[in-house]
């Protein structure tokens, strides 16, 4: 039996996704910007991706910016803006416990004399809003928050985190990373106060090198690629049609029978935590239920390194992640592990388990056999 549970590194592109991008990429091939047939038939494919997006965020197609994925909209959205309103202000904000997509960025803008201030976080993942608050100046041009933690499944309270930044400075905009969060929470920019959204497809069942960037339409932002003036000058390079066909398929999907399919999530992901916790000296470090992401269980393993569990439950075919994916190749202790608080010991003893709604009740119970079988047995190994 194999039991897939890496979902937050990427997923299974979906039967109805693989349909319309090998549709695209066999039948209606043509470049979108060329002006015959070919190309306006692969131009709808674009618009009607948009269409679908920009309706499950209750906003406007045009607000919609197709990208190579979460990397890209996330370095658009940050070295777009604070380019583009560097006039007002050269401050920025963020938390400690961002993806590197967010925090590599910020480290450049810093070496252009942009200044950055990082907040803290507490033993659940969430940053003070008192803090980020009093973080807040006149110059602060933009301030940035995940979601969804991509590590230990946080969800940050953003519409709250958007009314005091904008409280305190109507003119800061608040960009959120939503790559965990797209398809797993009902987010509605306009009504939370976001600014900039960026989502990654592969993420969600769509193909891997596609994502897209939420603008409103009030934000000021210079383009980082320049070329062909694809996107209304936004975006250039050759649209990637089938990727955005298949993203805009998943978008659609990732909301229908939503409820269920999150209800069916939290049920594995408690299945899983009241499991792993049976064991001594097992810290389940994602919160139960509602108050928590719906597909993340971060576990830290008392006196087992994650990446021999990892392996371990790889040779019975489970497969989970030791971390983050996007950031394998280059290995180190964790910054959300630390900014959570979480001891010494443990920084490089946890695992990640990721669910989508295709998981089973017989692959969790799967899972927890063999955790608690391996787990023992590797303690033993190691104090030899």
């Amino acid at each position: 039996m194999e039991a897939y549970f890496d979902n937050s590194a990427t997923t299974r592109v979906s039967d109805r996704v693989l349909d319309i991008v090998v549709k695209t990429m066999r039948e209606d091939y043509g470049n979108p910007s060329a002006k015959h047939r070919m190309g306006v038939r692969a131009e709808r494919y674009v618009k009607e991706a948009a269409a679908k997006i920009a309706k499950t965020l209750k906003v406007q197609e045009k607000e919609i910016l197709f990208t190579s994925g979460g990397t890209e909209s996330d370095n658009l959205a940050l070295i777009g803006c604070a380019l583009a309103n560097e006039r007002r202000g050269k401050h920025l904000i963020t938390t400690s416990v961002e993806h590197p997509a967010v925090y590599q960025p910020l480290c450049f803008l810093e070496s252009l004399g942009f200044e950055i201030t990082i907040l803290p976080v507490d033993g659940d993942g969430h940053i003070s809003i008192e803090e980020l608050k009093a973080a807040v100046r006149k110059d602060t041009t933009l301030v940035s928050v995940m979601y969804v933690n991509n590590e230990v499944g946080a969800v940050e309270p953003i519409a709250e985190i958007a009314a005091a930044i904008h409280e305190k400075n109507p003119d800061t905009l608040l960009h959120v990373d939503a790559i965990q969060g797209y398809g797993k929470f009902r987010i509605y920019p306009k009504r939370e106060g976001i600014d900039l959204l960026a989502v990654s497809g592969h993420k969600l069942h769509a193909p891997k090198g596609v994502g897209f960037l939420y603008i409103d339409s009030r934000v000021k932002i210079r383009p980082i690629l320049f070329g062909g003036g694809q996107q209304k000058g936004m975006r250039s390079g050759t649209i990637n049609v089938p990727g955005i066909a298949g993203l805009g398929e998943a978008s659609v999907e990732a909301y229908e029978n939503f409820d269920g399919k999150i209800a069916g999530m939290i049920r594995l992901k408690d299945l899983i935590t009241d499991g792993v916790t049976e064991l001594p000296g097992v810290t389940v470090n994602s919160k139960k239920g509602n108050a928590g992401a719906p597909h993340i269980v971060s576990i830290s393993v008392e006196g087992v390194r994650s990446e021999v569990l990892l392996h371990a439950l790889e040779d019975r075919g489970i497969y989970v992640s030791s971390g983050s994916a996007c950031s394998s190749n280059h290995p180190g202790i964790s910054g959300t592990l630390k900014g959570i608080g979480l001891p010494e010991p443990l920084l490089d003893a946890t695992i990640r388990v990721s669910l989508c709604e295709n998981n089973t009740e017989e692959e969790a119970q799967y899972f927890l056999e063999n955790f608690r079988e391996l787990v023992p047995q590797l303690r033993r190994f190691t104090r030899k």
